[in-house]
């Protein structure tokens, strides 16, 4: 299982789209193979701060941060199918 974070903060339009995208995606490959969530970098400064996130989208897979901007949801799609083997 592949756990995603997407950090996001109140007013980001492109948070939206990015959480929406994910969602997409994560129903096409499968909930069971792909959990994710959102982080609010206003509630979880510190925790976002940790891995390096310095803009809003910005996603990490494996707690790792992976994309500092919005991906392309065919980016996004590729690195998932990657880390799933």
């Amino acid at each position: 299982m592949v756990k995603v974070e997407v950090f996001s903060s109140p007013g980001c339009g492109k948070c939206g789209h990015a959480k929406a995208v994910l969602q997409k995606i994560a129903e096409e490959m499968g909930t069971d193979r792909i959990q994710w969530r959102e982080v609010n970098v206003l509630d979880d400064l510190d925790y976002a701060v940790s891995i390096g996130v310095l803009s809003t989208p910005a996603i990490a897979i494996d707690g790792e941060l992976t994309f500092a901007s919005l991906p392309s949801a065919k980016k996004l799609r590729q690195e998932l199918e990657t880390r799933l083997g």
